[in-house]
């Protein structure tokens, strides 16, 4: 049994040997950006490469045990990729907006931490600052473990998928859409 309480997530770790940073200005209100980012089992409908997100178990609305499958394009070639991972929307004292967390529970990135951060620009309110910040060790692989993940791993699959998906997440939250709004369209 993968444990799911959502206490164990906690804050990032302080340092990882890969480190991918994604980050995006989104014109869009950050509650608006998170909402739609919180709402994973929508991404298929709204990213053309997730093959498919659904939850294995729920420990809340938007937490529990969730299992994700992307396509990486390689020009007219897609690599399937799929992971389990622990999610929690964290509520940190403070911060202007909750965070999503996530730790790779199963596949080949098991035991990424991740973590989308949304921050208001301006007094406004009217822009956001995301990112998505992704924190690994490498896979337990003797010897290049380490290095597979700062080589390979990190810049041309985590990079190459959460790049596509953030631009794709912050597109549709500039055109003002919420994710009630997509479910009902559906």
């Amino acid at each position: 049994m993968i444990p799911h309480d959502a206490s164990l997530l906690g804050s990032m770790p302080a340092i990882a040997r890969m480190r991918t940073v994604d980050e995006r200005i989104v014109r869009a209100p950050a509650g608006r950006m998170f909402e739609i980012a919180a709402n994973v089992e929508q991404w298929p409908a709204l990213l053309p490469h997730y093959r498919y997100v659904r939850f294995r178990e729920r420990t809340g609305d938007l937490a529990g045990i969730v299992e994700m499958s992307a396509n990486r394009p390689f020009g007219v070639v897609d690599w399937p990729t799929w992971w389990v991972s622990l999610m929690e929307i964290q509520h940190a004292s403070g911060a202007p907006s909750p965070s999503i967390r996530f730790r790779h529970v199963g596949g080949i990135t098991t035991r990424m931490e991740v973590e989308w951060s949304f921050a208001p620009i301006d007094a406004s309110g009217a822009a956001t600052r995301v990112m998505v910040l992704h924190l690994w060790d490498g896979p337990s692989w003797p010897l290049i473990g380490g290095l597979a993940a700062r080589m390979v791993i990190g810049p041309v699959f985590v990079h190459g998928i959460a790049s596509r998906t953030l631009e794709g997440l912050a597109r549709v939250a500039e055109r003002g859409q919420t994710s009630r709004a997509i479910s009902r369209q559906q």
